[in-house]
């Protein structure tokens, strides 16, 4: 009888060793994940390998390969055929300066792409390609369920330069190191913290200098290394070397003559060299063709994908599949080197999981529940809440006393309008209107009176609706006016030609005021509006930007005073456009930026006022440091008013005696804290010195001189509220 046990038990724990050897290598999670790829490489032919580099790869049934249902976007939200939760824009996000928000953010859009991913695999039906070269499942009864892929082409972190530019809704803002921060925070919540499987992977784009939308196709962007390095390649840096992110975009436009799906120095110099990137690289859609059709540089689409191979390019809309096995036969490369463009796809599919048994991958657990969630949607609140920037409060007109207001006037073309967002934009099931929720704030009783008042661009009878709104305003005991621009003057392919209001709705804001001197004016935006000409003596202004679908319920809690705006400027908000160089001028120093710009901005960098005030004292810092040393600063903030509030504090720092022209300030951290009235706490940051080094054009170094800096700590770049000086010594 023991003998017989035995036997079994012996049986039993060799079966997992049996099985495991009777599987290919490539199908063997236990194998080293680069022995498992190049086994797969191995066993296909030519035409699957090319299959294989595009973004729509079908499945290999043989080798059971499952079919990469292309790329989808997550800018605020899952982009899908049925509703998710829609979070305030990318731009909003960066308005929070809150990385941590936005890596919750971030996870919390991630659950839900997973979910999909998850879900519609039970669904029966047929996949076939459907718009911008992704697969769509077919179901029985015909419906098409689009995006279910697990590569999502975000977040933008292409840096705001010129505030024409038409997406800058989309991006972080115009400060390097912010946008790093939230860089990092946006790709690290995407990905996920497993240490083996991506929940989704992200994709950077559009590297680089990728900020203007007219001839962006074929344009070239010249720029000097140093400015590259210290201006638009940061972000990406940090989104690569600390995110980790796993795939990048390459931009359309040139870079100092060489087309970027095929810079040699971009994409194997820099970003594989220099920081060690091991995901793969995908030529922004139709990329490969422009080659050929905008750039002009090749006669042959073969030969164009060849060179964008060899130059590091890896994965393709629709070009690949078909040209590269011509390419080979027509020796502009070899197999050998579309393999190596192979295992860097295979090895992002690999780590989403797609060649290991689901039980293994923890976020194939992610139940579909997750998906427009009442979680989700108080978070979407909370991230509305903390962007909504208080840019004006003249006399402490805000917040709104809704015990003291009978009647109010909601008036605008946003006021009972769902301005989601542009393209990249998803579904809601239920959008927050900003009239929807001043109704479901407002004391009981209250009379809301609403008149639309004109269009965004224009208006069918233009007279009736302004007297419309002058009536209303009136008849009311506060106004509420709700402008700003859309999708129709800021979005993909078009750049703003002014940075005012549109003139029937600053017309729209004089008439208003002039009835009702009680008028505040609430900006929904993508980039950057001037209010100069028209509502620059409106006592209150706010800044809710595109906030998701619960804007209206989170700016309404701001004007009554249920939440203390906390939100801060990621861009500089110009008076005119007048003191600005040309967009086509791509060096920041001659004017673009709080960081160059001469004149006296509108709102500055950084801006954000509370309906609270903040004192600032004890600031320490050292009075020596190290070139390569580390420079650490103390600061007490104490809330000095009534109400509890959030605070902002921003470190900048200026290189007195650098040998090459520096910024007038360079913001190098910052941290957004809470505190109750009367509660005061020690901010301490500590900053490496590579933060305020220069780029080197000799040494193709960063450096750090020798010399004096300048300290500025404040509530923004222009509110400094303590100062202080260091020395830089050579040891």
């Amino acid at each position: 009888m023991r003998r017989f046990a035995l036997g079994i038990l012996i049986l039993v724990v060799a079966l997992p060793v049996l099985v495991s050897a009777q599987l290919s290598i490539y199908l063997d999670p236990s194998q080293p994940i680069d022995k498992r790829i190049d086994d797969l490489i191995r066993r296909l032919t030519l035409d699957e390998k090319a299959s294989l580099l595009s973004t729509t790869a079908p499945a290999i049934e043989r080798l059971k390969i499952p079919a990469m249902n292309g790329w989808n976007q997550s800018l605020h939200g899952i982009v899908w055929t049925k509703p998710t939760t829609m979070f305030p824009v990318p731009i909003s996000m960066a308005a929070t300066w809150n990385p941590q928000l936005v890596h919750d953010i971030a996870a919390a859009i991630a659950d839900e792409g997973r979910a999909i991913n998850n879900l519609w695999p039970t669904v029966p039906g047929k996949t076939e390609p459907g718009q911008q070269g992704q697969l769509v499942t077919v179901t029985a009864n015909g419906e098409r369920l689009r995006h279910n892929g697990l590569v999502y082409r975000s977040p933008v972190i292409n840096i705001d330069r010129d505030p024409h530019w038409g997406r800058i809704w989309e991006a972080f803002g115009e400060d390097p190191f912010l946008a790093s921060r939230i860089t990092v925070a946006y790709v690290k919540g995407t990905q996920g913290d497993d240490p083996k499987y991506l929940k989704l992977a992200a994709t950077l784009k559009h590297y680089a200098v990728n900020n203007q939308e007219r001839d962006r196709q074929k344009l070239n962007a010249e720029v000097s290394e140093r400015t590259l390095r210290e201006y638009y390649l940061p972000q990406f840096k940090a989104g690569i070397v600390e995110g980790k992110a796993q795939s990048i975009m390459s931009s359309y436009n040139a870079l100092n003559g060489v087309p970027n799906a095929e810079n040699k120095w971009l994409l194997m110099d820099v970003l594989r060299g220099e920081w060690k990137f091991d995901g793969f690289v995908v030529p922004d859609s139709g990329a490969v063709q422009l080659l050929v059709t905008g750039h002009q540089k090749y006669k042959t689409v073969e030969e164009a994908a060849a060179k964008t191979i060899l130059a590091g390019s890896d994965l393709d809309n629709g070009a690949y599949a078909p040209a590269l096995p011509k390419a080979v036969q027509q020796g502009f490369l070899t197999e050998k080197d579309i393999d190596q463009a192979l295992h860097r796809v295979l090895k992002v599919r690999f780590r989403l999981g797609e060649f290991d048994p689901p039980e293994m991958v923890a976020y194939t657990k992610i139940s579909p529940e997750v998906i427009d969630s009442p979680t989700h949607r108080r978070l979407a609140l909370r991230s509305a809440q903390e962007s909504i920037v208080l840019l004006s409060n003249r006399d402490n007109f805000l917040p709104l006393d809704r015990s003291k207001i009978k009647t109010i006037a909601v008036i605008g073309p946003f006021a009972d309008f769902a301005q989601t967002g542009p393209n990249y934009t998803g579904l809601a099931s239920k959008f927050i209107k900003p009239l929807d929720g001043i109704k479901n704030k407002v004391a009981a009783g209250t009379e809301v009176l609403y008149a639309r008042g004109s269009g965004i661009l224009e208006s069918d009878n233009p007279e009736t609706s302004y007297a419309e709104a002058v009536a209303a305003a009136r008849k009311a005991d506060v106004t509420v006016l709700f402008v700003g621009i859309n999708e129709v003057l800021e979005r993909e392919g078009i750049d703003r030609t002014s940075l005012n209001l549109p003139p029937v709705q600053m017309e729209l804001v004089r008439r208003v005021f002039a009835a009702n001197s009680k008028t505040a004016v609430v900006l929904l935006n993508g980039g950057p509006v001037s209010l100069a000409g028209g509502g620059t003596n409106v006592p209150g202004v706010l800044d809710m930007f595109w906030a998701g679908e619960e804007g209206g319920n989170a700016v309404a809690d701001v004007l009554f005073g249920d939440y203390n705006p906390g939100g801060r400027l990621p861009y500089t908000v110009y008076a005119s456009d007048r003191d600005l160089p040309p967009m086509t001028e791509y060096d920041i120093t001659k004017g673009f930026t709080y960081m160059y710009y001469n004149g006296q901005p509108a709102y500055p960098f950084g801006h954000g006022l509370s309906y609270t005030t903040f004192d600032y004292t004890n600031l320490n810092i050292p009075n020596r440091l190290a070139g390569n040393g580390q420079l650490n600063v103390r600061v007490d903030v104490q809330n000095s008013g009534k109400r509890a509030s959030d605070e902002v504090v921003q470190l900048y720092v200026h290189d007195v005696e650098a040998s090459v022209k520096q910024p007038k300030k360079q913001l190098v951290a910052f941290e957004r804290i809470s505190l109750k009235p009367g509660e005061k706490k020690t901010v301490s940051f500590s900053v490496p010195a590579e933060r305020f080094a220069f780029w080197d054009a000799r040494k193709k170094a960063f450096v750090v001189e020798p010399g004096a800096f300048n300290v500025w700590v404040g509530a923004s770049s222009e509110d400094i509220r303590l100062k202080g000086e260091f020395q830089v010594t050579t040891r």
